[in-house]
């Protein structure tokens, strides 16, 4: 199974070299490098909530994510979540990784 990074499954072009990194910025997900691996992703590609300032698309529409409520609202983490099952890092397990 093709496992995606969450700009990949929103298609918010916040990436390096994505359509929106110049007047958007870049996401802070892409550069979140001590969680490159989390849930086979890149960088917090497929555990970007736990990285404030991220942005994800929620039904149907762009917000900023203020808490993790608001994440868990996300088809993005629905899915990570569904694709992990037993797996699936919870906050606390990823702080743990973070140290």
């Amino acid at each position: 199974m093709l496992k995606l990074n969450c700009w990949e499954f929103t298609k918010c072009g916040r990436q390096a070299e994505g359509a929106n990194q110049e007047a958007e910025g870049l996401c802070p997900a892409t550069g979140e490098i001590r969680l490159d691996g989390i849930h086979e992703g890149i960088s917090a590609g497929r555990a970007c909530w736990v990285v404030a300032g991220t942005y994800a698309k929620c039904d149907g529409c762009c917000t900023y994510i203020k808490d993790l409520k608001d994440c868990k609202e996300c088809d993005f983490y629905k899915a990570v979540q569904s694709e992990e099952g037993g797996d699936f890092l919870t906050l606390d397990d990823i702080r743990v990784v973070l140290g």
